[in-house]
């Protein structure tokens, strides 16, 4: 009896363990979340591809857009960085929108971005080369579909890392000569108090005749208030912000020449071109503070352009010396008058001889900046005929607008001894 009974146990569970009525569903309960899951992560798959390709473009961007600011815009190391940061998080939104917000803190998105990303820079300032490295690490948490939750992964971090640099250049040296009005005009009043003195005599066009009269006759000019700048003075003030321009460009002094010379009805001694601006900025200085004579640049632009033109040797020679391959070639032509002579009266050969001049100059590759501070008709034909474009004019009414067209002229001049690169 024992024996019978085992022996039918052991059948019932024979037949329990093969029998297939129940196998599928068993299958389908075990099997199905693994599917599912399955299903899931390639759907992820195919959105973190995206997620990763937008997030590298975002970061490439940011670097790139903060290594060429450091270069071009002189920002510092914070600036730079808060640049990359928020330019990142800002391009990703834009590329992706925010798609992969965590539900509900879309807001956030761009902020977290920002914050969480971190940027450096590394500059390497040299003699004739300024290199801008910029690093960004940025990541995302990208939440997943409910089908890959059932693996235990709500969310996938992306993370990428971009590089970027720029490179201010040398990319032409420069050798520049200013050609500058002294005469008796330039003694006259601009519309701008002299706060540093008092009263002084304020030469006019009205009263410049009586310049030499002495003390105690008839038609003395006494000292007024208030005192007004002289054309002088202000030309002076001019100049100094153009050389501080070049200097800013070119510290080292291996870049600049620069060379002046002032004319009147004559043509003075001219200083030279020398490396740097120590020598224009004292021969400037020492200009008269009441200069005298009539108005001829003729002269002045004939030394210019014989010291630059291409067939010289000695701006060539120098440049090679300090290792520049190529150099530009200015001319910065300025006149408050229009061409006399040693007379009162315009005189046409002489105007004609300076339009020579500078077609002869721009016909051989050197630019002209002009400057008609104050001047009449003839004047303003006659330096806007010289400027090598019409953006290359001034025609300054006033102390300030001198300033300020010299200023643009050495910005305009240093600018183009550098070049962006990435």
């Amino acid at each position: 009896m024992m024996t019978g009974t085992k022996t039918e146990k052991r059948l019932s569970v024979r037949r329990m363990l093969t029998d297939r009525g129940g196998n599928f569903a068993m299958m389908t309960a075990i099997l199905l979340p693994v599917t599912l899951a399955t299903v899931g992560v390639a759907m992820d798959m195919n959105n973190l591809v995206q997620v990763k390709s937008a997030l590298q473009d975002a970061a490439d961007s940011a670097a790139l857009s903060a290594a060429s600011a450091l270069a071009n815009q002189n920002l510092t190391d914070e600036q730079a960085i808060a640049l990359a940061k928020t330019f990142y998080a800002t391009q990703y939104k834009n590329t992706r929108g925010t798609t992969d917000a965590v539900p509900g803190e879309e807001d956030k998105l761009v902020l977290t971005l920002g914050q969480n990303a971190i940027a450096s820079v590394n500059k390497n300032i040299g003699t004739k080369l300024n290199t801008y490295d910029v690093t960004i690490n940025g990541s995302i948490d990208v939440p997943t579909n409910a089908f890959t939750q059932l693996l235990g992964y709500k969310s996938v971090k992306i993370a990428v890392e971009a590089k970027a640099e720029s490179s201010k250049e040398t990319k032409s040296a420069l050798s520049m000569y200013l050609v500058l009005d002294r005469s008796g005009s330039m003694s006259f009043t601009t519309d701008t108090v002299d706060t540093t003195v008092s009263s002084c005599v304020n030469y006019t066009a009205a009263n410049w005749a009586y310049k030499d009269v002495a003390q105690g006759k008839k038609n003395y000019i006494s000292p007024t208030k208030p005192c007004y700048v002289k054309k002088i003075a202000a030309l002076k003030t001019a100049a100094a912000m153009l050389l501080t321009q070049l200097t800013t460009a070119d510290p080292l002094n291996v870049l600049v020449r620069v060379g002046a010379v002032s004319y009147n009805d004559s043509t003075q001694a001219a200083s030279g071109i020398n490396w740097g601006v120590a020598g224009a900025s004292a021969y400037i200085t020492a200009l008269p503070l009441v200069p005298t004579g009539g108005t001829d640049a003729s002269g002045g632009m004939k030394i210019a352009y014989d010291a630059l033109k291409s067939t010289a040797t000695t701006e060539t020679n120098a440049h090679t010396a300090k290792g520049n391959e190529r150099f530009s070639r200015y001319i910065v032509l300025m006149t408050d008058g229009e061409m006399t002579g040693n007379s009162s009266n315009w005189n046409s050969n002489i105007d004609s001889q300076v339009r020579t001049h500078c077609a002869n100059a721009k016909a051989d590759g050197i630019e002209i900046f002009t400057v008609a501070f104050m001047a009449p008709t003839k004047g303003k034909e006659l330096l806007s005929a010289c400027a090598s474009s019409a953006s290359n004019y001034y025609e300054p009414s006033d102390m300030s607008g001198l300033v300020k067209a010299f200023e643009e002229i050495g910005k305009a001049a240093a600018k183009a001894t550098t070049r962006l690169t990435n």
